[in-house]
Order: C-alpha cells, then sequence, then structure tokens
C-alpha cells in the first residue's frame, strides 16, 4: 500500500530532492516574480518617459499626416493600421523583454536553474477525476488559492481607492492637449505604482518562505520509502564493490603475470614480496612490478623461482619497499642505495654462474633508513 501523508514524516534525502530537480519540481514564487517583472518595467517607465511621452507624440502627429490621395486611397486604413501596430510595438516590446528576463532571473534565484521537459510529457493519470479532486483540494492548493484571492482583493482595492482619488484628473486629461494629456497620463500611471509595488513585496516576502515550506513538506518521506532508499543505495554499492573486486583481480592477474620478466624477488622471508625491474635503456630507476603480502606473497615467490628470478631474502628491504613503493612506479630515491646494492649482488651472481666471473659472498648489509621499515616505526611508538 502506498504510504499516506501522515506517514512522510521525514525531511527529504538529498537523493530525493536531486531526482525531485530532475524532473522540474523546485520552490518557485509566482509572487517574486511579479514584483521582480514590475519592478523592472516601472524602473525602466521611469527611465524613458520623459524622451517616450515626446517621441509617442511625434509619432502620432506622423500617423495623423496625410494628404487627399493617402485618405481617398483604397489601403489607407490598413496602411495607418499597419503603422500604429509597428509603434505599439516597438513601445511594448521592450518592457515585455525586461519584465519577462526580470521574471525568470527571479525564478531562478529562488529554486536555481533546471533544464528538463519532464514537466510537459503528458500524464493520463492526471485525467483520472477521484484523484484530480484531491489534488484540488489538497493543502498546497488551498494555501495557494487563498493567497491569490487575497492578493486579488489588496490590488483590487488599491485600484479603486487610486481611480477614486484621481477621477478627476483622468476626466480632465479629455480637454488637454495631446502631447500634455500623454504627460499627464505617464505621470498619474507612474504614480500610482507606488503603492502596487509595495503590495507585491510585502506578498513576495510572505510567499517566499511558505512556498519553500509547501516544497518541502511535499517531498517528505515516510519511513518506508527511506528504508527502501537506503536498500536500493545498498544495492548500488554492493554493485560497486563487486566492478572495484573484478578490477582488482584483473589487476592482480596482470601484476602476476609480469613477476616472471622481473630481475628478482625480495622477500621478508615469507610475509612480503616484492618484485623489481631495472632496464637502463628504458627505466631511469627500478620499477616494481609485483608486489603483496603473506599468500600473495609465496605465489610471487613460486612464480619467480618456475621462472628461474633470483629470490634473495631481506627482511628490512623487502617490508620498506611494501610499504612505500607503489606498483608499476620507481622505488622511492630513499631506498635507490638498498636497490641498486641488491641489483648488483644478482648480476654477479648471474656472471658467476655463467663462468665470467667468481661467485660473489654474502649479501652485504643493506643501506636501508630505519623510518622506512613499518615494523621499526611500529616498535617506536609503543
Amino acid at each position: 500500500m502506498a504510504d499516506s501523508a501522515q506517514d512522510k514524516t521525514l525531511p527529504a534525502s538529498p537523493r530525493k530532492l536531486e531526482k525531485a530537480r530532475e524532473e522540474g519540481q523546485v520552490a518557485r514564487s509566482r509572487d517574486l516574480g511579479h514584483f521582480a517583472a514590475i519592478t523592472g518595467g516601472g524602473v525602466a517607465l521611469l527611465a524613458i518617459v520623459p524622451q517616450g511621452s515626446s517621441w509617442l507624440k511625434d509619432a502620432l502627429a506622423r500617423s495623423l499626416r496625410f494628404d487627399r490621395a493617402q485618405a481617398l486611397g483604397q489601403d489607407a486604413i490598413s496602411t495607418q493600421l499597419h503603422a500604429w501596430s509597428q509603434i505599439l510595438l516597438w513601445a511594448i516590446v521592450p518592457f515585455s523583454l525586461v519584465m519577462t528576463g526580470l521574471g525568470v532571473a527571479s525564478a531562478i534565484g529562488m529554486g536555481g536553474w533546471t533544464w528538463t521537459l519532464k514537466p510537459m510529457t503528458p500524464k493520463f493519470g492526471a485525467l483520472n477525476p477521484i484523484s484530480g479532486i484531491g489534488r484540488v483540494f489538497s493543502k498546497q492548493q488551498l494555501i495557494n488559492a487563498l493567497r491569490e484571492s487575497v492578493l486579488a482583493l489588496v490590488l483590487g482595492s488599491l485600484a479603486v481607492y487610486w481611480m477614486s482619488r484621481h477621477l478627476s484628473e483622468l476626466v480632465g486629461l479629455l480637454g488637454l492637449p495631446l502631447p500634455s494629456a500623454i504627460a499627464k497620463a505617464s505621470g498619474l500611471v507612474v504614480a500610482g505604482m507606488g503603492p502596487m509595488l509595495f503590495a507585491l513585496a510585502v506578498f513576495a516576502t510572505i510567499d517566499v518562505p511558505l512556498q519553500k515550506r509547501l516544497h518541502a513538506d511535499k517531498l517528505k518521506m515516510s519511513h518506508q520509502e527511506m528504508k527502501q532508499e537506503q536498500k536500493e543505495l545498498a544495492g548500488n554499492a554492493e554493485i560497486k564493490g563487486k566492478v572495484r573486486a573484478r578490477m582488482r583481480e584483473m589487476a592482480n592477474r596482470r601484476m602476476m603475470a609480469a613477476v616472471p620478466t622481473a630481475d628478482l624477488v625480495v622477500m621478508n622471508p615469507t610475509h612480503y614480496a616484492v618484485a623489481l625491474k631495472y632496464d637502463d635503456k628504458t627505466m631511469a630507476a627500478p620499477r616494481v612490478v609485483a608486489k603483496g603480502a603473506d599468500l600473495t606473497a609465496l605465489r610471487i615467490r613460486d612464480l619467480a623461482e618456475g621462472a628461474s628470478v633470483p629470490v634473495l631474502e631481506a627482511p628490512m628491504l623487502a617490508r620498506a619497499l611494501y610499504a612505500h613503493a607503489e606498483l608499476e612506479r620507481e622505488v622511492p630515491a630513499a631506498l635507490f642505495a638498498a636497490v641498486a646494492q641488491v641489483l648488483a649482488y644478482v648480476y654477479q651472481l648471474r656472471a658467476a654462474l655463467r663462468g665470467q666471473v667468481p661467485m660473489p659472498a654474502a649479501l652485504p648489509a643493506l643501506e636501508v633508513p630505519q623510518e622506512l621499515d613499518p615494523h621499526f616505526v611500529a616498535a617506536a611508538a609503543h
């Protein structure tokens, strides 16, 4: 059974908020958009009233100038209407663009930018009259209806009050010359915008936190939804873990395949094993081609012995290389000297087996800094 609204008491999780944003469900305030658009239009009107009134007067005067031939033409009226349409478009389009841009900017400022076509996709479930009645009488719809009714009542009252105060001035415009009437009407419109903007600002101040609260309530989750989401996330984490394990397995196979190509393997004597390779023509320093601990170390040893790769017991160096050297990377600079000693010993040993030089003595003491040995560091910490 679907969870009822009473069961949804938990705030929306980040995942649900992200999915809601992808579907276009973000908090929006119409009152904030109205306030921003009308304010921008009013400011633009104030900025261009002096030049705009004179421009409108000149445009009207030009449109009323015609000769006998123009007056008797069959398309005289349509030509004048076309000219006046262009004039009105030049007057209206800039205001519309300013108001639209500010409305969009206010929406982005409140809920952020989101681009999706999902709200436009048909929802045939919305045609169900039973569920439609539930949406009509929902908490959010009732609050929005009440808010818009109050806003309409306030704006209507302000308009009636303004008309009652300026009715005589509006009637007097009919007796003024056209240029004076245009300038006077512009001034009255600008003066009447003040109370309207103040009312819209008050409603926007109330509506912004209200819409955010309603949006948060709409996305609340039940305990069952939260558990289901956690199961889905755990399933995703399990899949990702399997992928990582598979990648580790493939990397381990590549590492084991590189052991027979190594020059030597350093061990400790069974817990750690590090395979090293050096080519003076392509490498600036010896490189770690494989490393491992415990069972992996024993497998590296067996592969090395099967491929006739020398295996040397150098516990301190093996521990230091295992702890500080990265796979398929050059050994740390602090271990260059010790690794060089081991490589030199191996090269002498191979030459002795070929009968080119005498058999070398035992492996000399290696120059391994104690601070690179994890056993020494652990002992010093205790």
